[in-house]
C-alpha cells in the first residue's frame, strides 16, 4: 500500500474507531495548547503557486474539520505582521508557535503576496488592504504629509452597514490620534490614519472620529473582558513585535512569535470568537523582494492543517473582508482578486 493510502487508513480507523476526539479546543488557558480541531478526511486543493513561491507543483493535502458550521463569520480579528518572507517563517525554528500550534490549528496560504505593484513598503500595503489602491504613498511618510480626501475604503463601507470597527495600536496613546510616528509605533502600519474622513484635513491628534476608533491595543484586553469587541478588530503591533525590527534581539522572526504566542490565545478564547469569530494572521510584504508572505486563517469553518496554493494577494484579503461584513461595492483592486474562500470549508 502506498504511503498516502496508508495514511488514509489510518486516519478513517481512528475515525471509526473513536480514536480522534471531537470535542478537543483551540486553548485551555495554557498558550501552548492550540489544538486542530477534529480530523476526517483528506483533500486536495486545485490551485496552483507561482514559481518564485518556493514550492513544486504537487497538490495540498489536509486534513479537514467535520461537520464546520454553515453560518456567516461574524467578527474577524485582522493581525498585522510585517516585512518577512513566509519561505523564512515556515518552518523555522525561531517560530514554534506559528508552526507547532497556529498552522496546525488552521489554514493557510503558501502563495500570498503583496499589493500587485510589488512595492516593498508597509505604507502602501496596509492602503491597499483597506481601500484596494495606495494613492500614489509609495514611502513611509506619515499621514501629515500622506492624507487622501478619499472615502472609497473599507471602515466608511462598515459604518454605513453599521458594522463596528476598532484598530488596536500597539504603543497608541488613549484619546491620541496617532499621525505621527513614536518608535516603536510607526504610523505605515495603521492604514486608517491616511483617511481626511478618519483624522480631518489637516490630520489632527485629536480628531474625534479617530480617537473613537483608533486605540491603544491594551484596550482589547478590556473589550474582550466586557465582550464589547467590535465586528472588526484590527490589530497592529509595533515595528519591535512584527517582525519588521530585531530591537538589538537579533532575532526578529522568534520575537513577532514571542508577541503571537502571548496575543492570540486570548483572542481564541473570547466569546468574539468562539461566537462565530475568525483570525487572520498576515504580513503585510516581504523585504526580500516579491515573494510569498504569510496570510494565517483560524476558524471553526476553517480547513484544519490545510496549505493554499492558489495565487492570493492583500487585494484578496479586502475583498473577502467586503465579503464577510456584506458591503460593496468592491474597492480598486479588490475586484481583480480571488477571495480566501478557499481556506474554508464554507465561506464567508
Amino acid at each position: 500500500m502506498h504511503a498516502r493510502g496508508m495514511a488514509l487508513g489510518v486516519i478513517a480507523a481512528l475515525t471509526a474507531c473513536g480514536g480522534i476526539d471531537r470535542s478537543s479546543r483551540w486553548w485551555d488557558g495554557d498558550k501552548d495548547a492550540v489544538l486542530p480541531y477534529p480530523l476526517t478526511t483528506l483533500r486536495d486543493d486545485a490551485g496552483t503557486k507561482p514559481m518564485d513561491a518556493g514550492t513544486g507543483g504537487m497538490p495540498d493535502v489536509a486534513v479537514e474539520a467535520s461537520p464546520p458550521p454553515t453560518d456567516p463569520i461574524q467578527t474577524v480579528f485582522f493581525v498585522l505582521m510585517s516585512s518577512q518572507a513566509w519561505s523564512d517563517v515556515e518552518g523555522s525554528t525561531s517560530a514554534p508557535y506559528i508552526n507547532g500550534k497556529l498552522l496546525p490549528a488552521g489554514a493557510h496560504c503558501d502563495a500570498y503576496f503583496a499589493a500587485p505593484p510589488q512595492i516593498a513598503q508597509s505604507e502602501p500595503n496596509v492602503l491597499w488592504l483597506e481601500a484596494g489602491q495606495d494613492f500614489g504613498f509609495v514611502n513611509a511618510n506619515p499621514p501629515t504629509t500622506n492624507h487622501t480626501a478619499s472615502t472609497s475604503h473599507l471602515v466608511d463601507q462598515l459604518e454605513a452597514a453599521g458594522v463596528s470597527w476598532k484598530a488596536y495600536v500597539d504603543h497608541a496613546t488613549a484619546g491620541v490620534c496617532p499621525i505621527a510616528d513614536a518608535y516603536p509605533l510607526r504610523t505605515y502600519n495603521v492604514p486608517f490614519v491616511f483617511f481626511d474622513d478618519v483624522v480631518g484635513n489637516p490630520p489632527s491628534a485629536s480628531a474625534k472620529r479617530c480617537v473613537e476608533h483608533v486605540v491603544p491595543y491594551t484596550q482589547l484586553a478590556t473589550d474582550i473582558a466586557n465582550k464589547a469587541v467590535p465586528r472588526y478588530a484590527f490589530i497592529v503591533p509595533d515595528d519591535c513585535d512584527d517582525m519588521h525590527d530585531d530591537c538589538n534581539t537579533g532575532d526578529p522572526i522568534q520575537q513577532g512569535d514571542d508577541w503571537l504566542s502571548t496575543a492570540i490565545p486570548p483572542i481564541l478564547a473570547s466569546k468574539a470568537y468562539t461566537d462565530g469569530g475568525a483570525v487572520f494572521v498576515a504580513w503585510d510584504f516581504a523585504s526580500a523582494g516579491y515573494v510569498p508572505i504569510g496570510f494565517i486563517a483560524l476558524s471553526s469553518k476553517a480547513r484544519v492543517g490545510f496549505a493554499g496554493k492558489t495565487t492570493l494577494t492583500v487585494s484578496s484579503a479586502l475583498r473577502s473582508l467586503q465579503e464577510i461584513f456584506g458591503v460593496e461595492p468592491l474597492l480598486g483592486d479588490a475586484t481583480n482578486a480571488t477571495d480566501v474562500g478557499g481556506l474554508f470549508e464554507s465561506f464567508p
